[in-house]
């Protein structure tokens, strides 16, 4: 439908943003572009803005927040921004030079002030505008590649160089909430030059990416527009993953094919104007460099190393909902990378359940914000209730609550600071934490299953239960029941479960390894692990797909041997998860 994505046929600007719905794989195309380049004598820098970032998997090298040359490709280099990395640095330079100087007491205040997730969004983006306006940087590298998170998160990153040049322009106080020692106004001129390197159209270019599926063409369209009010009007569009042919007599290949046509004829309006190229649906796995360089090439094969152990079992999804309604669990997460369908597993839990009888509330704190595409008030059960935490809604009701406990006794010039404060960029972060707190509040009274945002993003939001503590006493004087409760909950082996969601491919189980982890050393332990849209579990005979089948036994087993208590595996379905009927379809499947 669209011509394919030939990278010799582009002449490409010196910043590259791959931006789109989590799972779409921008990854695997910016990375597969900066070989590209690289292998062209032009000098890259692949740089990873995600804080779930995936790009050590692709390049089967360690990364961290210093650039370092990427072995067997000449003139690249690459480096992951670090968030948590990127805001210890931070806390140590600002502290660093009161030590010994002021009390004790003092430093720990400083420390408090800067411990929260606000830090670390100011340290990431410090990091992010060094390598847009240092001339040294630019310099050096003939294209800066940024691999961006998924879409929530980059809207947010990209918006951040126009919120906080707004912020300090209209600050009287030279303030914010990173307390008066931070020296944010110093950093206006950067800042300043980050904006008209975005809008600079000679300068950066806009690649959205998505798959040849309604949800991510949409959520594509929305980044779109959104990066157009703020400048980036230089953009594209790669379609990632398009079936270019179908097999007759397999019915799996004809309905997936058929379901990406359907949804390339429906692109959205917004993306019409755009110049839009396809990528190929290739049968091997994306991962190092060999692989990698083959993308963009005709008749893409590669043979597979497929592991020939013990045969693998596929426990179906029925399993998991017996064995939730059996232990009496109360509180349900889906977490994972984005794009593994954390959406489609959490609403087909609450269903699930639902019909078993009992109340289930079903909400998300994705950014993103996927469940109105499945239900509506129209077709819920009556023991199912559905919600969204928005984080406008949050906001303005957090600062509002803030001001009409604080306003009495106090003068124009304090009132004028505490509203100053409450227009930084990080109150929408203590709005919805407060929020998360109080919905998981409500399992108290009924089965609440918590469809949350891709991996980066929920670890902000669990990390920050600690020092958001120290945040919300700042900026209200007190800290609710609900947030005291939070973490107490979530490790509560008997009332919680984390329901690890992945595909079976590399990056996907490598993130959702990394979240086991992080979750196990902050005390919550996931039993469970759903193996989602599994080519393997069906009986395909088309190349391509029989190709990423075979590629998947090895991930399948590893869940399954090394990763996982219990594990169910879902087969690829040949239909879109759009409402009540269709996840159904899901629950009852038995194969």
């Amino acid at each position: 439908m669209f011509p394919l994505f030939q990278p010799e046929n582009h002449l490409f600007t010196p910043f590259l943003f791959f931006t789109g719905k989590g799972g779409v794989g921008k990854t695997s195309s910016a990375s597969a572009l900066a070989i590209y380049l690289a292998n062209e004598g032009k000098q890259v820098l692949i740089v990873s803005t995600d804080p779930a970032s995936n790009l050590q998997d692709v390049f089967e090298t360690d990364l961290t927040n210093d650039i370092k040359p990427i072995s067997h490709v000449k003139g690249l280099f690459a480096c992951n921004l670090d968030p948590e990395e990127a805001a210890r640095s931070y806390r140590e330079k600002v502290v660093e030079p009161y030590k010994g100087k002021l009390p004790e007491s003092v430093l720990q205040s400083m420390e408090e002030q800067l411990s929260g997730a606000c830090t670390m969004e100011i340290a990431a983006f410090d990091e992010f505008t060094n390598l847009l306006s240092n001339p040294l940087v630019q310099t050096k590298y003939d294209h800066i590649i940024f691999d961006t998170a998924p879409t929530g998160h980059t809207l947010r990153l990209l918006y951040l160089p126009t919120a906080w040049t707004d912020f300090l322009n209209e600050s009287t106080h030279g303030a914010s909430c990173l307390g008066p020692l931070s020296g944010l106004s110093e950093k206006k001129d950067l800042y300043g030059k980050t904006v008209e390197a975005l809008s600079d159209q000679r300068k950066t270019t806009l690649i959205l990416v998505a798959r040849p599926d309604e949800n991510s063409l949409q959520e594509a369209e929305r980044a779109s527009k959104e990066l157009f009010t703020i400048g980036m009007t230089n953009q594209m569009l790669l379609i990632n993953g398009v079936l270019q042919t179908f097999i007759q007599d397999d019915m799996v290949s004809k309905a997936f094919y058929s379901k990406q046509k359907q949804a390339l004829g429906r692109i959205p309006k917004g993306l019409a104007e755009l110049p839009t190229f396809e990528i190929p649906l290739v049968p091997f796995s994306l991962t190092g460099i060999n692989s990698l360089s083959k993308l963009f090439k005709k008749n893409q094969t590669e043979p597979q190393k497929i592991s020939e152990d013990a045969e693998i079992s596929l426990p179906p999804f029925q399993d998991l909902l017996e064995d939730l309604e059996r232990r009496n669990i109360k509180l349900i997460f889906t977490m994972g990378k984005g794009g593994v369908g954390k959406t489609t597993i959490a609403s087909a839990i609450a269903m699930g359940l639902s019909q078993k009888g009992h109340k289930v509330h079903l909400t998300t704190t994705d950014p993103a914000a996927h469940l109105g595409y499945y239900f509506n008030e129209d077709n819920c059960q009556s023991n199912l209730s559905v919600s969204r935490i928005d984080p406008k809604v949050e906001v303005e009701k957090y600062r509002n609550e803030v001001l009409s406990k604080v306003s009495s006794g106090l003068d124009e010039n304090a009132i004028a600071y505490i509203k100053e404060d409450l227009e930084s960029p990080c109150t929408e972060e203590i709005a919805i934490f407060q929020a998360f707190a109080n919905v998981v509040s409500r399992s108290n009274e009924e089965i609440v299953v918590i469809d949350t945002a891709p991996t980066g993003h929920t670890l902000l939001l669990l990390d920050a239960a600690h020092s958001f503590h120290k945040e919300l006493e700042r900026s209200t004087g007190e800290i609710t029941k609900n947030v005291k409760e939070l973490l107490p909950r979530l490790r509560n082996l008997s009332e919680t479960e984390i329901v690890i969601t992945t595909l079976p491919e590399a990056t996907p189980v490598f993130e959702a390894e990394r979240l086991q982890n992080d979750l196990k050393r902050a005390g919550i332990v996931p039993h469970w692990w759903v193996v989602n849209q599994s080519f393997f579990a069906t009986h395909t005979i088309d190349p391509v797909l029989s190709g990423r089948a075979k590629a998947e036994k090895n991930w399948i087993q590893k869940v399954q041997d090394d990763l996982s208590e219990r594990m169910a595996v879902i087969p690829w379905l040949d239909f879109d998860m759009i409402g009540i009927e269709q996840i159904e379809q899901l629950i009852n499947n038995r194969e």
